[in-house]
């Protein structure tokens, strides 16, 4: 389905919708009785990812006829998946429906909303058969086509056309964003006309050298030296496109403050994707979802297109001048992971389904090298079993970590690879994170988590200290030092530089967080104008690729803020180049 189709099917599922009120459950036995008579509006909830899903059914002459979310807390991204759900609902008059791979949560609590009203309406609906009709599709052919609708392959795309490319998107899963919609702290950049407006010096090299010594010294120099020096462009090429980050912080392994941010301090993931999402319908680009690139068309070893295969089995070809691979990482693929890390087998993992790279899969015949595959790195704060991130944010503007001694044992902004290391070092290899409202009033992201049920809450660090089972004397001793820290501007213990406030002001939170699988920093190799290098170092002519599928730019270990860096700079970077390689 196109990103085009996807909105004129909002557009229709807006169009049914009716306002009443109440709620029903669904019998699809085709001997089930249907009043003519029967219909009303019914209310129907349940529990979604990040809180309740209210939604309210109309129904009229036994055929359900619209459906509306009147109450809704998931992230932005899953809109398409609300739209497509509600409209096989109606068209088959049940909520008997499969569930959107990769947003399977979120496709669950619809369901059940939507099932709950059904229930409560008493109303007996006959299911309709689904319309077995697809959209046929044949071979087309563009200019450049993109795998991959997240962060890295909407900025190429973007890029590309407005120098004239004619471009189309193709996306596996029935929505864009992939990881770039898990994206919480926000963007690092150096040298920029925010930092100059707040007073922070900062440079292209000090940037270099934070990232260098962050990622052991194994980053690729050249791409580094690109990434930050372009990321001031980058930044301004944002506000362009409309996107609006006026607020300054900085995450582990960072000299001053250049993490750039929304101004509340919301996940910045979600509204650069609203950003470059208005961008591409406002230029008119082809998204197509529901659709898998399966192999790089090879012709005379040069990149001619892709072969991509629909969510219904429809297998066709996209022929183009130039191919741009920015399809992610694999950190939700588990074989991959422990091919290349072995130790890290048994991990969660804070990637989308969708994290399974698929481009590594395609890559054999045109001979393309890849780089530091095993550079796979783990973010420190994830909750457990549930595999949710805590942004790294909420230790920049104060959160402490203890273990169930109750006390400190890291500077909690050291960088990420550390910081997982001491959590695994501590009994039952988890920690606690400590934060107050303080932290919560300065950061967005603290409220979402409280909303998703992730945080235990106190009115005293001494009764948070209870409800964690740890010892609420030494807890508040703990707490105290680092109050004592925070006044003097000087961690004596540990050395942490940024102290962004105290742990001071109820009610108080904590959440119990260990290391998962975040990024994968190995991938296709490339050069500084994104252009694919194969096994004998040389360019592959056509073909381009940008964000975490590609390897070398972050090294052994990538600094909070940098991925969103990445797809930014080197997104615009293949976009421009494919667009430059089509003209000669």
């Amino acid at each position: 389905m196109t990103f085009k189709k996807l909105l004129a099917l909002m557009l229709i599922v807006a169009m049914i919708m009716v306002t009443t009120a109440c709620g029903a459950k669904t019998e699809t036995s085709e001997t089930s009785g249907t009043l003519e008579s029967e219909g009303g509006t019914f209310i129907g909830e349940a529990d979604g990812k990040n809180g309740p899903i209210k939604v309210e059914v109309t129904i009229e002459k036994g055929e359900i006829t619209g459906i509306e979310i009147i109450e809704n807390h998931e992230s932005d991204f899953t809109k398409t998946t609300f739209d497509e759900i509600l409209a096989t609902i109606i068209a088959q008059n049940t909520a008997d429906v499969d569930v959107i791979t990769g947003a399977t949560m979120t496709s669950e609590a619809i369901i059940s909303a939507v099932s709950d009203a059904l229930s409560k309406s008493g109303i007996t609906l006959v299911a309709k058969q689904a319309n077995a009709e697809n959209t046929v599709f044949t071979d087309t052919e563009a200019d450049i086509v993109i795998i991959g609708a997240g962060g890295a392959g909407l900025t190429a795309a973007i890029e590309a056309t407005k120098k004239g490319a004619k471009v189309i998107v193709v996306e596996k899963n029935s929505f864009m964003g992939g990881n770039t919609n898990y994206a919480t702290g926000g963007m690092n950049a150096a040298n920029t006309k925010l930092q100059a407006e707040k007073g922070v010096v900062d440079s292209a090299e000090l940037f270099y050298e934070d990232t260098l010594k962050g990622g052991h010294n194994l980053n690729d120099p050249v791409l580094l030296k690109k990434l930050t020096e372009e990321s001031s462009n980058a930044i301004d090429w944002l506000t362009e496109i409309g996107a609006s980050l006026t607020k300054l912080s900085r995450s582990g392994g960072q000299s001053v403050d250049r993490t750039h941010t929304t101004a509340d301090g919301s996940p910045i993931g979600s509204y650069l994707m609203s950003v470059f999402e208005k961008n591409i319908v406002d230029l008119g680009i082809e998204v197509r979802l529901n659709t898998k690139a399966t192999e790089i068309i090879a012709k005379d070893n040069q990149a001619a297109g892709i072969v991509v295969e629909t969510n219904d089995g429809q297998t066709y070809s996209i022929h183009a001048k130039a191919v741009i691979i920015a399809s992610g990482g694999f950190g939700a693929n588990q074989e991959l992971v422990v091919q290349y890390k072995p130790e890290l087998e048994g991990f969660g993992t804070t990637n989308h389904p969708g994290a399974t790279g698929d481009a590594f899969y395609m890559l054999d015949a045109l001979k393309v090298a890849t780089v530091d595959m095993e550079q796979i790195q783990t973010h420190p704060t994830v909750v457990p079993v549930k595999n949710e991130m805590i942004t790294e944010g909420v230790r920049g503007e104060g959160a402490l970590l203890v273990n169930r001694e109750a006390v400190r044992f890291i500077n909690e902004l050291e960088t990420r690879d550390v910081v997982s290391k001491a959590i695994l070092a501590q009994e039952g290899k988890t920690a606690f994170l400590i934060l107050d409202s303080g932290v919560e009033e300065r950061l967005a992201s603290v409220s979402k988590y409280k909303k998703m049920g992730l945080l235990t809450e106190g009115a005293t660090i001494a009764e948070l200290a209870e409800k964690l089972g740890l010892d609420p004397v030494v807890l508040e001793e703990t707490v105290t030092s680092y109050n004592t820290y925070f006044k003097n501007q000087n961690d004596e213990e540990f050395g942490r530089r940024v102290l962004a406030g105290e742990i001071a002001k109820g009610p108080f939170y904590a959440v119990e967080v260990a290391p998962a699988i975040h990024h994968t920093m190995g991938g296709i190799k490339i050069n500084d104008q994104a252009q694919v290098l194969n096994t004998s170092s040389e360019v592959v002519p056509g073909l381009f690729a940008a964000g975490e599928v590609t390897g070398g730019i972050h090294g052994g270990n990538r600094i909070g803020g940098n991925a969103v860096a990445d797809i930014v700079v080197f997104g615009r970077i293949a976009g421009s180049s494919a667009a430059d390689y089509i003209q000669k």
